[in-house]
């Protein structure tokens, strides 16, 4: 079921709507109001996850994205307290964030001047090397092939995950389950991401020192000793690896796939692109890096990024959810264990909300002095308990990286070949395919 589908039938029954996906009813809440008052405003009747059949052959129900109750309360406060302690939390992101960007366009360097190239895997790789290093203690090389097939199997997952006969097992997973399809593939893969990040965990023990934790993996393994007594909380090996994957996934799809977004939108709309050259030019200048200290002076630049964000409508049905308690929404009644999707595309091309909804306009985020402003309906990352774990870190990346690359070159489509701003939906929304030049300024 596609976001567009979904807008039609709001607008005929509705933001509160609901359908039925084989023996299982599923709630869909549409636009502003009815998304709010669901995750900000109800933020405990609707904190739960549903049991998605083909994410939880993986995920488990354990980890931190699917799982539940006090498992999840604890694996994520976990990570939360690594992120903000490990290595003077923001101080340290922000630099690994800065050496990534040094390579990433090192490597758009080299690639430029020979011929237009598709800018998908470097883009993946770096941001994936910055969430790796939190995660790993290291990053990998552009030219590591088990790196870059451990990303194409995820990004082939990724994006099979969504496609309909996939959706089809989630409905009927007894009659499918043997039945070849993507669903097969999807569960293929993973079982190749898992053993992959296996070896980097079993590497982790093998060197591991209590008193000198490197990473995520190293604290881990030390609140697996310090919770031996508390089962209930999950801190085991089976854990860690899905926790592993939840993070490496949320760390690195919505960063990379808004970036090649941001790059499309660039090629379509080279007078925006000279802006916010300008603007790079004048704040931040060619002889350093942009940092994030820069982006309040920057406000079209940030407009821009946030714009791309809003259309790029990353994942425009948000993560399924589950009523944690009878609740009432829209004047209907909506009994616990109800499985609920909040529409965030709704939100996101409101009509009531934005000016221009469909087409790509930065003036979306400038008040009438041309200062950036915050926009109550911009909830790419969701929101209340269930926000987006990385929205922290991907803002960081989002401003840094961008703001570079139009620091660094002037992008432009190969003559004849303008690529197309319709994207390709999986379980998230991504670009299509498209080659760029890269031209050093």
């Amino acid at each position: 079921m596609d976001f567009k589908t979904l807008g039609k039938l709001a607008e005929e029954y509705g933001p509160v709507f609901s359908l039925r996906l084989g023996s299982e009813r599923i709630v869909f809440i549409s636009g502003l109001k009815m998304v709010k008052e669901a995750l900000v405003h109800q933020l405990d009747s609707f904190v739960d996850r549903p049991v998605v059949p083909l994410f939880h052959e993986v995920f488990k129900g354990i980890g931190i994205a699917m799982s539940n109750g006090y498992l999840w309360k604890q694996q994520r406060k976990f990570f939360n307290t690594h992120l903000r302690h490990f290595g003077e939390g923001q101080k340290s992101l922000e630099k690994d964030i800065e050496v990534e960007n040094r390579f990433l366009c090192e490597a758009i360097n080299e690639e430029q001047g020979k011929k237009p190239f598709n800018p998908h895997y470097l883009i993946t790789t770096a941001v994936s090397n910055i969430i790796s290093t939190v995660l790993f203690g290291h990053r990998f090389e552009y030219s590591d092939e088990d790196f870059r097939r451990f990303l194409e199997t995820d990004n082939e997952a990724i994006v099979l995950a969504g496609s309909p006969l996939s959706q089809l097992y989630n409905a009927f997973p007894g009659l499918l389950k043997h039945l070849p399809g993507p669903h097969q593939t999807v569960l293929g893969n993973y079982q190749k991401i898992m053993t992959f990040l296996k070896k980097e965990v079993v590497k982790h023990q093998e060197e591991w020192n209590p008193d000198d934790p490197r990473d995520y993996i190293d604290v881990y393994l030390a609140e697996m000793e310090k919770k031996k007594e508390d089962p209930q909380a999950g801190f085991n090996l089976e854990t860690l690896q899905v926790c592993i994957l939840d993070l490496f996934e949320a760390g690195t799809e919505s960063s990379a796939n808004t970036l090649r977004w941001g790059l499309l939108y660039m090629l379509h709309y080279p007078e925006i692109q000279k802006k916010v050259q300008a603007e790079v030019d004048g704040v931040v200048g060619q002889s350093r890096q942009p940092t994030v200290a820069d982006r309040p002076n920057m406000p079209f630049t940030d407009a821009v990024i946030h714009e791309i964000q809003r259309i790029g409508n990353i994942v425009p049905i948000g993560f399924p959810k589950m009523a944690s308690k009878d609740a009432t929404l829209g004047g209907y009644l909506i009994p616990k264990g109800t499985a609920i999707n909040t529409v965030l595309a709704s939100v996101l091309v409101d009509k009531k909300e934005w000016a221009t909804p469909d087409t790509f306009n930065p003036e979306h985020f400038l008040d009438s002095e041309g200062q950036f402003r915050r926009r109550e309906a911009f909830l790419p990352f969701s929101a209340g308990k269930r926000v987006c774990l990385g929205e922290h870190l991907a803002r960081m990346e989002l401003f840094v990286l961008f703001t570079s690359f139009l620091q660094r070159f002037t992008f432009s489509p190969v003559p004849g070949e303008m690529p197309s701003l319709e994207g390709v939906l999986g379980f998230t929304y991504s670009p299509k395919a498209f080659k760029i030049l890269a031209k050093p300024r």
